[in-house]
C-alpha cells in the first residue's frame, strides 16, 4: 500500500528543461505537468491522494526496501527495491530535446531491471487531466495505452514482457524479471492528435539514456567549481539547470504548487514562473561556477521583458511572469483537491504578481551587471531599456512596497527593498563607467547616496543595535544578511557585526534562520511556517564574509545535513527537520551554491 502523502522530502527530481516530475522512494511519479513547468497537472498525487493521479513503478510486499540516488552528475534517478526475493531498480529519466530532433512532446522513460534474483513489479498509471479537474479516454492495445483529455493526449508504450490491462479508465500491469532482465514503460504527452510515438525497443532505450546521461554529464564538466563541496554545490547546480526552461531561459522558483509551509495551514503557494527576483539570483549563482550560457540566456529573457513593458502593474517590471513571458498569472483556488496533508486552499496561478516589490530592480541590475561581456549582449538598445528603468527608479525608489516576503499585509518602507535599489543605482553607475554608456550618472548617484544615508538613519535602531524589517519597527529580517553581499556595508562594520548579533540572537535556532517573526511583524496570513533555507545559507555567507569562518563551516556542515536523501531541498524545514513548502526550492540551492563559494574563499585565504 502507498503511504497517503509520503513526506515532501522524500523524492527525486527528474526533467528535460521544460517540465519536471517528482518520484517517491516508493516509486511514484505523483507530480508532474506537462507540457511546461506552469501547465496543468497530470500527475498531482501530492496534493490530493485520491483524485490527484500517479504514475506508480513499484514493488509490493511486506519486507520491501527502497533506495534512491542519482547516477552521479546527472539528473538519472534510480530507485532501488531490496527484497528476500531479490533486488529491482526503476531508472528514471527524461531525455533533453536536441536542437536537431526537438519536438513539443515531452517524455518520462522508466526502466525496470533486476540485478539479483527475481523481483515482481507492479504498474499503475491513473492520470488526471488539468488539475484533475477533466476527465479522459482510454484506448488500450496490449503494448500501447492512450489517454486522451482536454486538448491533450498521453500514450503509455511498453517494452519487454508487460501487457497493458484496462482498470476502469485507467491501466495497471505486472511483471516479473530475473537477473539481468529488463523491461520499461513511456510516457509520452503531447497536444490532442499528436501522432503514437515509436515503439520503444531495447536499442531505443539504451541510445536515449545514454545521449541524457552524456547530456549531464558534459553540462556538468563546464563547472569550474573546485571547492570543498563538489557534490553538494554540483547537485545544486543541476537542480537550478533542472528548474530552467530551455526554450526561454527563464528559471521557475521551485517545480511544485500548493505545498505547504505549515501542514494543514493556508501558506499554500504556486511557484512554477519565474520571478525576476529568484531567477536573478539562480543565474548569479550558475555564472559563480562558470555557466555562461544560461546567464546570457537568462539575460536575453529579462532584457526582453524590459523593452516590452508588458506588466500587469504600469511598472517596468513585475516580480514574476510565466516562463514565456506572460505576465497573467490570476490566482485561482482547486476547491476539490484535500490539499498536501490537508493544506488548504490549494492555489495555482499567483496573485503576488500584481504587488510593488522595489527589490526585483536591484536583482535584475545584478544579475545584467555579472560578466564583462553584458555590453555585447545586451546592445545599444538593451542599454537603453536598463538605463531608462534606473531613470524610473531614481523617481520612484521612495515608496512603500509588500517586500521580498510578498506579505499580504499592507505595504511598508521595507529596509531590503531599499537596499536593492542601491544595489541598482550602484551596479547602473559602474556599467555606465565601464562600457562608456550614455547615463545620468548624477541622477544615479544622487538616488544612490540617498538610499543609503535614508537606510542609515531610518532602517537602523540603535535601541536594537540592528537594521530592522522596516522603518518605524523594531523586527528583524533575515533577507538583510545580502547586506555586505551586495557591498552595502563593510562586512566587519560595527552596524553589520551587532545585526548580525541580534539576528543571532532572534531568528537563529541551532544555525537555522527563520525569515522574520509573523507575531512580531503581522504578514496578514494565519499559522506559522519553518525555517527558511535561503536564510540559513545566507546566514553562512554572512558569517565567513564577517571572519566568523568556523562557526560559518559549522552551521554549513549542519545544514547540509537537512538535504534529503538525494541532496535535494525544498523552501523551509520544519521542527523535526523535514522539507516543508514547494520542492526543489531554487531560491535554497544558489544560495548553497553561494554560501560554498563565500565559506571556500574564507577559508583558503585563512589557510593562506
Amino acid at each position: 500500500m502507498r503511504r497517503r502523502y509520503p513526506p515532501i522530502g522524500d523524492h527525486g527530481l527528474v526533467g528535460d528543461l521544460q517540465t519536471a516530475a517528482l518520484v517517491s522512494s516508493e516509486g511514484v511519479v505523483d507530480w508532474f505537468c506537462a507540457p511546461r513547468f506552469d501547465s496543468p497537472s497530470l500527475f498531482a498525487a501530492l496534493l490530493d491522494h485520491d483524485r490527484g493521479g500517479h504514475f506508480a513503478v513499484t514493488v509490493d510486499g511486506d519486507d520491501v526496501t527502497t533506495r534512491q540516488l542519482y547516477l552521479a552528475d546527472t539528473a538519472v534517478l534510480v530507485t532501488r527495491f531490496l527484497t528476500p526475493g531479490g533486488v529491482g531498480e526503476v531508472i528514471d529519466f527524461m531525455p533533453v530535446d536536441r536542437p536537431e530532433t526537438a519536438t513539443d512532446r515531452r517524455t518520462l522513460v522508466r526502466i525496470m531491471r533486476v540485478t539479483r534474483g527475481r523481483i515482481r513489479f507492479t504498474l499503475s498509471c491513473r492520470p488526471r487531466f488539468d488539475y484533475a479537474r477533466a476527465g479522459h479516454r482510454l484506448d488500450l492495445r496490449p503494448d500501447t495505452a492512450l489517454f486522451s483529455g482536454p486538448g491533450a493526449d498521453a500514450y503509455l508504450r511498453t517494452a519487454g514482457p508487460i501487457t497493458l490491462e484496462a482498470d476502469g479508465d485507467d491501466v495497471r500491469a505486472a511483471v516479473e524479471l530475473g537477473h539481468g532482465e529488463r523491461a520499461a514503460v513511456v510516457l509520452t504527452v503531447g497536444a490532442a492528435g499528436t501522432p503514437p510515438p515509436a515503439a520503444p525497443t531495447a536499442d531505443s532505450l539504451r541510445e536515449e539514456f545514454d545521449a541524457t546521461r552524456g547530456y549531464w554529464y558534459r553540462w556538468v564538466r563546464r563547472s569550474r567549481y573546485r571547492g570543498r563541496w563538489q557534490d553538494m554545490v554540483h547537485r545544486s547546480a543541476i537542480t537550478l539547470k533542472l528548474l530552467t526552461y530551455a526554450p526561454t531561459g527563464a528559471p521557475v522558483a521551485a517545480a511544485t504548487a500548493g505545498l505547504p509551509e505549515q501542514p494543514g495551514g493556508e501558506r499554500n503557494w504556486d511557484y512554477r514562473y519565474t520571478w525576476v527576483r529568484d531567477a536573478s539570483l539562480s543565474m548569479r549563482a550558475l555564472l559563480g561556477l562558470g555557466f555562461t550560457d544560461e546567464a546570457q540566456a537568462f539575460r536575453r529573457w529579462l532584457g526582453a521583458r524590459l523593452q516590452e513593458g508588458r506588466t500587469v502593474t504600469g511598472e517596468p517590471l513585475q516580480i514574476m511572469y510565466r516562463v514565456d513571458g506572460d505576465p497573467r498569472l490570476a490566482e485561482e483556488t482547486l476547491d476539490h483537491l484535500e490539499g498536501y496533508r490537508g493544506s488548504s486552499p490549494v492555489r495555482i496561478g499567483n496573485n503576488a504578481a500584481g504587488q510593488l516589490q522595489l527589490d526585483i530592480y536591484g536583482e535584475a541590475v545584478h544579475a545584467l551587471s555579472g560578466a564583462d561581456d553584458i555590453a555585447h549582449i545586451a546592445g545599444y538598445d538593451g542599454w537603453l531599456a536598463l538605463s531608462g528603468l534606473l531613470d524610473w527608479l531614481t523617481r520612484n525608489w521612495d515608496r512603500p512596497d509588500e517586500g521580498i516576503w510578498e506579505t499580504r499585509g499592507g505595504r511598508q518602507d521595507f529596509t531590503y527593498s531599499r537596499l536593492m535599489c542601491w544595489t541598482a543605482f550602484d551596479r547602473g553607475i559602474r556599467l555606465a563607467r565601464d562600457f562608456a554608456r550614455p547615463a545620468d550618472l548624477a541622477g544615479w548617484t544622487a538616488a544612490r547616496d540617498a538610499v543609503l544615508h535614508q537606510v542609515m538613519d531610518r532602517g537602523w535602531s540603535a535601541s536594537r543595535g540592528a537594521f530592522v524589517q522596516h522603518y518605524g519597527t523594531e523586527v528583524l529580517d533575515a533577507s538583510l544578511l545580502l547586506m555586505p553581499a551586495v557591498g552595502f556595508v563593510a562586512p566587519r562594520d560595527p552596524r553589520w557585526l551587532s545585526t548580525l548579533d541580534a539576528m543571532e540572537a532572534d531568528l537563529v535556532s541551532d544555525s537555522l534562520v527563520h525569515r522574520y517573526d509573523p507575531a512580531a511583524s503581522p504578514d496578514g496570513l494565519r499559522g506559522g511556517e519553518g525555517t527558511f533555507s535561503l536564510c540559513s545559507f545566507l546566514y553562512v555567507d554572512a558569517l565567513a564574509r564577517s571572519g566568523r569562518v568556523d562557526t560559518a563551516r559549522y552551521a554549513f556542515d549542519k545544514m547540509l545535513t537537512y538535504a534529503n536523501h538525494v541532496g535535494l531541498f525544498a523552501e523551509e524545514i520544519g521542527v523535526t527537520g523535514e522539507q516543508l513548502g514547494n520542492f526543489p526550492q531554487a531560491f535554497t540551492h544558489l544560495a548553497l551554491i553561494g554560501a560554498a563559494l563565500a565559506l571556500d574563499e574564507e577559508l583558503d585565504r585563512a589557510e593562506r
